[in-house]
């Protein structure tokens, strides 16, 4: 096997079926030096005994998934949602103090759709940014980045507000670059024509907190969620936007995050094989060799 790219990091959703434990053995024992984890994952083992399996493995964290889906008016519901993400905090903070040197305190946060039966994106954007406020100082005194994800358009109903970089950049231009930054994600944001201009903007104001990276393939899967693939077997232009985000600033772990059911039915060790060969012919060429300390 090719020996794996000192930034490849995989996320724990490509492995979506593997406990903790198997997906720390499967990406450790494939040579990959950093894995992105997911809250779930972490709750079925809690989050000391998560810490001790992170440490044991020897590997970077590169980000924690998720927070947020705090776009629904004020009530018991948004109260929940918040405490919720003040516990993902929490985790982020401790995960990355397990990990191995070079870990990152980075919360990947989802803004979340549409309350039920309201039309009204503006209003649910503003309550994003109501969240923000409320949870950033928390974050910045944790050591934590809450990293806005924007998601393709077609998420906006249920899943994202946020659909563009821009408006993820706008939304974190309040508060501190610490507290608050920016997830670039190839299959989000790849159609974006501002594209080029917001990552650059992302670079020079210091809030590119994670580079995600699949491919784009149509036809679509009938679930949509469900329509990532690992890189060069679709039409993104990994080149372009992994030199950009390189050109930015960006020197952190590189994660291949795939949602797509003939994957997640595939054995675990093809899979890592796959995505160390994918990302070394398709973005690794294009990376420096550098880690974030």
């Amino acid at each position: 096997m090719t020996t794996p790219h000192g930034r490849l990091s995989v996320n724990q959703a490509t492995l979506k079926y593997a406990t903790l434990p198997e997906a720390l053995d499967a990406t450790a024992g494939a040579g990959i030096t950093s894995i992105g984890l997911w809250r779930d994952a972490v709750h079925a083992q809690s989050l000391p005994e998560a810490a001790r399996l992170l440490a044991a493995s020897g590997l970077r964290l590169s980000s924690l998934c998720r927070g947020g889906f705090f776009t629904v008016p004020e009530g018991a519901s948004r109260r929940a949602a918040m405490d919720d993400n003040r516990r993902a905090i929490e985790e982020a903070s401790t995960l990355a103090a397990a990990g191995a040197a070079g870990s990152t305190p980075v919360l990947v946060m989802v803004a979340g759709g549409l309350p039920q039966g309201s039309k009204d994106l503006a209003g649910a954007r503003a309550r994003v940014q109501d969240a923000l406020a409320e949870l950033a100082p928390e974050a910045l005194a944790s050591g934590v980045t809450l990293a806005l994800e924007p998601l393709h358009p077609m998420y906006a109903s249920d899943r994202a507000v946020i659909s563009t970089l821009k408006q993820a950049l706008d939304l974190a231009s309040p508060f501190s670059r610490a507290a608050v930054g920016v997830v670039i994600d190839t299959f989000h944001v790849w159609w974006d024509p501002d594209l080029p201009a917001q990552i650059a903007r992302a670079g020079a104001e210091g809030r590119i907190a994670s580079y995600q990276v699949c491919d784009w393939a149509t036809p679509l899967a009938a679930d949509v969620l469900l329509s990532r693939h690992y890189p060069g077997a679709g039409v993104i232009d990994f080149e372009a936007i992994t030199a950009a985000v390189q050109a930015a600033g960006y020197a952190g772990d590189v994660e291949v995050e795939i949602f797509n059911q003939d994957i997640w039915d595939t054995a675990r060790a093809e899979v890592v094989a796959r995505t160390i060969g994918s990302f070394d012919d398709h973005v690794a060429a294009h990376l420096g060799t550098g880690i974030r300390r």
